[in-house]
């Protein structure tokens, strides 16, 4: 076990993208296996000791920032296997939880398969996508991390291990789980009793559905319920080939339009992807790529997986769809070859560092929101965001998964005067989310930044279930206190 408590080793703990500035830690435990994790953990309350567990950093809500506790580093649990064929279709492969999703994808796909979630930061550890249920542009067509997941390794909050694979316990007609620990202890208490929003992504707060299975409970529980060390992962054939296309419009009916026909599959294409640019992130992209045309209103980026010999039928499938909906065609940009996709790709990850390095002159942090409501409720959603951006005069962009009906809109005050009024129109912004139906997170979590904004998600019945799930797996609040659930519902006992 590597133990650090010097200031610069523990520096760089006390931050994430979350430009949250308050974490302190008295040191920093770097278990080298599962075996000494777990005895850190079966030590803790003996030690007077709790923890925050770390990913790598690429998180956005707080999460892996100690507020006084110490570190548990799970970056030196690094063990990837090798892919396992179960038949043509089908293989796993196993990982502890410090892999890089990116170390993942590339060995994978040197071996002809797929793993599919794909977080836009590569650099994440697998671990903490499991833990957050992390999505992104693929969620589309293939869900989040989630339904990606066969075995999880959880290391309780008091240091006992729980090998468990999807189907091996499952709420029963009364909401119970019961399961036995290694150590014997019998294990029995009833899932959150709450009905989740009816989006198609969604992380916030513990999933609960009727008959779900107990894996899904600590898959997005956000290390608050356990810590996970190793996990079976599902993998698919690597897809032969791919059409990536950006689409430029003049028009936003247009473009919504166009999106409406790439979601129908009566249309005979099923996209992986479908992306939205606004008229604004163009022109921050504009500054980077000239070729970016002036005159749009909005492009919409999407994958489509194929095969050869049916390459040519979906392409006239999708110049079909475009002349329909008045698409800005020869301006463009369809990638069919592995560097022309690259390309493209790399043009899509610019925008947000385009947009860091704006920020950076203006010494204010940007409001992003990542909320997400039912299909039928995005257009609202998102003529609010732009109409009130507007009227107050913000600098904004929007973009991001409008597949899914999940539209960041990130505000970027050029003062701080600007930066007051963007956080009280994101608190008006989370009421219409939640009048509409919607999620809080879609993607990146609660962590410790939103954490005050679940209540009125799930009001205080809802809180008090998780606090309920919580105290029951983790009695001493062992594990990431202040993420997800809010500090001061752990401090009243719950009945």
């Amino acid at each position: 076990m590597i133990y650090k408590h010097d200031p610069a080793s523990i520096k760089g703990f006390l931050e994430d993208t979350s430009n949250l500035k308050s974490g302190h830690t008295p040191g920093v435990f770097f278990p080298e296996t599962v075996d000494e994790l777990a005895e850190l953990l079966k030590s803790a309350v003996g030690e007077h000791r709790r923890f925050t567990i770390a990913g790598n950093g690429t998180g956005t809500t707080g999460g892996r920032i100690p507020l006084g506790e110490y570190v548990i580093s799970m970056q030196k649990l690094d063990r990837i296997g090798e892919p396992v064929p179960l038949s043509d279709n089908r293989a796993y492969i196993t990982v502890q939880a410090g892999v890089l999703l990116d170390d993942l994808q590339k060995k994978v796909e040197r071996s002809g398969w797929f793993y599919p979630p794909d977080p836009t930061e590569k650099l994440c550890f697998v671990g903490s996508t499991i833990a957050n249920n992390s999505s992104g542009a693929r969620s589309f067509k293939y869900g989040p991390t989630r339904n990606h997941v066969a075995r999880i390794l959880v290391i309780m909050a008091q240091g006992e291990k729980l090998n468990l694979s999807r189907g091996a316990c499952r709420a029963d007609e009364e909401g119970i789980f019961r399961f036995s620990l290694p150590s014997g202890r019998e294990m029995s208490f009833k899932r959150a009793g709450y009905r989740m929003p009816d989006t198609s992504k969604h992380n916030a707060g513990y999933f609960s559905e009727e008959g779900m299975d107990l894996i899904d409970l600590f898959i997005g529980s956000e290390g608050t319920l356990g810590v996970i060390a190793e996990a079976d992962l599902m993998l698919i054939p690597l897809p032969s080939t791919l059409i990536s296309c950006l689409v430029y419009f003049r028009n936003i009916e247009e473009l919504f339009g166009f999106v409406d026909l790439l979601k129908n599959p009566e249309n005979g294409i099923s996209p992986r992807a479908i992306e939205f640019f606004d008229n604004h992130s163009l022109e921050f992209l504009a500054a980077k790529y000239p070729e970016v045309p002036g005159t749009s209103e909005g492009a919409i980026f999407f994958e489509l997986e194929t095969a050869p010999e049916r390459e040519e039928y979906d392409l006239d499938i999708l110049f079909d769809l475009m002349e329909r909906c008045n698409a800005m065609t020869d301006e463009s940009w369809m990638a069919l070859d592995r560097d022309e996709q690259e390309r493209l790709r790399e043009f899509r990850h610019a925008l947000p560092l385009i947009v860091n390095d704006w920020l950076s002159r203006q010494y204010e942090s940007k409001i992003s929101t990542d909320m997400a409501v039912p299909d039928d409720r995005f257009r609202e959603l998102f003529d609010c965001y732009r109409s009130s951006c507007e009227q107050q005069g913000f600098v904004y962009i929007i973009f991001g998964h409008i597949g899914n009906a999940h539209v960041h809109l990130n505000i970027l005050p050029r003062n701080h005067e600007e930066f007051v009024q963007a956080k009280a129109l994101y608190r008006k912004f989370v009421g219409k989310v939640l009048e509409l139906g919607g999620t809080l997170s879609a993607e990146h979590g609660i962590g410790k930044l939103k954490a005050e904004y679940l209540a009125g998600m799930y009001q205080e019945s809802g809180i008090e279930e998780m606090v309920r799930v919580k105290k029951y797996l983790d009695p001493f609040l062992v594990l990431n206190r202040g993420n997800l659930i809010p500090a001061v519902y752990l401090e009243t006992e719950i009945h």
